[in-house]
């Protein structure tokens, strides 16, 4: 069965400032919650592995921009960051800052690659954090005039940007579930957070069109289905409620300039939520994207709760549902999460059904392993394990384009093993090898595998 796809497809890869770039605090560059929770609780980070020690693109760009060519990619994802942009979170600009990232745009330009520009990736400068974060809504618009330097310094060649990456985890892993800085947990201060990420991303969006920028702007979103366990009606509801927190708390907005009236009654109810002023809910409807970006890795399987909650116990969406192990699910044995190919069909097939079909393309899949070393071969890492990943979820998106899905591209991540947050090095996801020793980089079977695919847009899937 051979499998085309369209000829303006984007076949690409992504990655991130504070994951990739190094140099955390030179050049100009301010500290980010990361620099500060590392200095502060190295514990916390695998091996002691932190911030400054990324695959140091902020040296070896051209080399890495080279090799994006190599693997045929015709579009790449990054980030700018803001701490290294404006050090003080407003006001004077870096200059070092502007000189690099106008280097690495013309670069991939250049090579033929077109830049998809991301302005937040989990990495909130310490001095805005010092303020309040996203729980202050003077940060709020310190973010909005951010953004509409980096359109007025760059806008004339990126054409393709994004306000946020993800901006549930920061509310998840900072304020909710402990995984992240500043490790609260408060529900109602994470539903502040949220609110405030997605009326500065609608405060950037309103600059970006009032300014005329040449392009299109949106948001990536990390999209979980969720299934329930069975059809009893206890877990379809569980299910229910789990997309409403996990998903369409931010995928609504987005796309519809609302919240679903469900999610905030369900907060209201107990006195969740975040406060809002007059002019909130217009800013908010201005906030609808030209894009979505769609980051894809497992499915989320829940059941009802078989158990009352602990009434003095914080809030919690858990209060709603329970996890569930189904039985028999594929995993990632290296990684410790469900692989679930389908899972990439049914989000764009929801998209369509229940969205009205926007423009959106897969920003990120990818799958994890751990001490990939062990499948070295003639000084090559044979990942057949990621090519099968990759291929099947490829099918899987074919079909919907089959259907009528209005998906554009696939972005993997990521392009070069990289630093992961807490997590570091532990679980290797990229295209290229990177020796952290000699900062060496060379391209695993799944690199070579990906750019005959883009090449030809397309593969042949040879049954058994």
């Amino acid at each position: 069965m051979h499998y085309q796809f369209p000829a303006d497809f984007w076949w690409g890869s992504a990655s991130s400032a504070p994951q990739s770039e190094g140099e955390s605090l030179n050049f100009g560059k301010s500290e980010t919650i990361w620099d500060r929770w590392f200095d502060e609780a190295p514990t916390r980070f695998h091996r002691q592995v932190g911030p400054a020690q990324t695959s140091t693109f902020y040296q070896h760009w051209r080399e890495d921009i080279a090799l994006l060519k190599q693997l045929r990619h015709n579009t790449f994802r990054t980030s700018i960051a803001w701490s290294r942009l404006i050090p003080d979170g407003r006001g004077a600009v870096n200059p070092e800052a502007v000189r690099f990232y106008n280097q690495i745009i013309d670069e991939m330009l250049s090579q033929g690659i077109t830049p998809f520009i991301n302005l937040f990736h989990f990495d909130m400068p310490m001095v805005m954090q010092q303020a309040g974060g996203w729980e202050n809504r003077e940060v709020v618009e310190a973010y909005a005039q951010y953004a509409q330097t980096c359109f007025h310094l760059f806008g004339d060649r990126v054409k393709h940007w994004f306000t946020f990456n993800e901006p549930i985890v920061p509310v998840e892993g900072g304020y909710l579930y402990d995984f992240h800085y500043p490790g609260v947990v408060d529900f109602r201060r994470a539903a502040t957070v949220a609110y405030h990420t997605m009326l500065a991303h609608a405060r950037a969006v309103q600059l970006f069109r009032e300014g005329q920028y040449p392009g299109e702007i949106g948001i990536i979103l990390n999209l979980t289905p969720s299934y329930p366990r069975s059809s009893h009606p206890a877990d379809q509801q569980a299910a229910h409620i789990a997309d409403l927190f996990f998903n369409r708390s931010f995928l609504d907005p987005a796309l519809l300039g609302r919240y679903p009236a469900e999610l905030v009654a369900l907060l209201e109810e107990h006195q969740q939520l975040p406060a809002s002023q007059p002019g909130d809910r217009a800013l908010l409807a201005e906030g609808r994207v030209d894009l979505l970006g769609i980051n894809y890795y497992q499915p989320r399987r829940v059941k009802c709760r078989d158990s009352l909650v602990n009434p003095q116990s914080p809030f919690m969406p858990e209060w709603f549902f329970d996890h569930y192990a189904m039985p028999g699910r594929k995993m990632n044995p290296y990684r410790g999460w469900e692989i679930y190919e389908k899972g990439i069909y049914d989000i764009l097939s929801n998209l369509r059904e229940h969205y009205g079909n926007p423009r959106c393309f897969i920003s990120e899949n990818g799958m994890g392993v751990e001490d990939e070393q062990r499948f070295e071969q003639q000084g090559q890492i044979q990942d057949d394990y990621r090519i099968d990943f990759v291929r099947e979820h490829l099918i899987w998106l074919h079909r919907a384009l089959q259907e009528g899905s209005h998906c554009l591209g696939y972005h993997m991540w990521t392009f070069i093993d990289n630093w992961s947050w807490s997590n570091a090095y532990k679980n290797r996801y990229g295209f290229v090898q990177l020796d952290l020793d000699s900062q060496q980089r060379r391209v695993k079977k799944s690199g070579e595998w990906f750019a005959r695919v883009a090449s030809e847009h397309g593969f042949t899937q040879h049954s058994d």
